[in-house]
């Protein structure tokens, strides 16, 4: 299955290089919003939540109530994902919060929040670069790899979101390799992402077990939506 990405950085969505260089942006959200408005899930990330700078939680609302999304982006805190599912967003993306600084899976807040909202809306992010987690928008990194989280995780949430931060907006394909090796680790939903590229390379994946969410080569045109 292909989902289409909306990230949002100062009220506009943007694609950005590797989560760093700002590579494209946009204002015309009616557009996207009918583009995409056939997929029965699309992924929607408040990137200046992520990075701690503010929010677009008006922005977040307006799309999740026109679109089947899962939505991330600083949500820490179970207060936090209930008023995001209550903004309409179908399920929420946790990612820094299921991890601590000293390199720990925070299985305890994990199960707290199943238990505060369902664990079929939760999708756990595991981002990471160069092997390891990261966090906090890609900014920092815990000693911790996809193989040592997913396992403890797994009763907890309903998918696993795999963006692999060392291709992201590079369009140069996602490692299969990879996908094959997470996707023994959980019978859960696996969605992967970064450096997607082509549908061939979605209906690679799509073999392998897993979905795909692609970003710069929708809004680059290079793969027709």
């Amino acid at each position: 299955m292909l989902i289409p990405s909306i990230d949002l950085l100062g009220g506009r969505i943007v694609q950005l290089v590797q989560g760093e260089k700002l590579r494209l942006a946009f204002d015309d959200f009616e557009y996207w919003i009918e583009k995409f408005s056939k997929y029965p899930l699309v992924q929607l990330i408040d990137l200046d939540a992520a990075m701690r700078q503010g929010d677009n939680s008006s922005l977040v609302r307006k799309i999740a109530l026109r679109l089947p999304c899962q939505v991330g982006g600083g949500i820490h805190t179970i207060v936090r994902a209930r008023q995001v599912l209550d903004a309409g967003a179908k399920r929420v993306i946790i990612g820094s919060a299921f991890f601590s600084e000293t390199g720990l899976v925070n299985a305890e807040f994990a199960a707290e929040l199943a238990a505060a909202v369902s664990s079929e809306r939760i999708v756990a992010g595991i981002d990471t670069k160069n092997g390891k987690i990261a966090v906090k928008g890609w900014k920092s990194q815990v000693a911790l790899t996809p193989d040592e989280a997913i396992p403890q995780l797994d009763p907890h949430v309903n998918a696993f979101l795999y963006t692999h931060v060392d291709g992201e907006g590079l369009m140069q394909g996602f490692p299969l390799d990879v996908a094959a090796r997470l996707r023994k680790l959980t019978q859960r939903q696996l969605i992967v992402a970064g450096g997607i590229r082509s549908l061939q390379e979605v209906d690679a994946l799509d073999a392998l077990g897993a979905d795909a969410v692609v970003g710069m080569a929708v809004y680059t045109e290079q793969l027709a939506v």
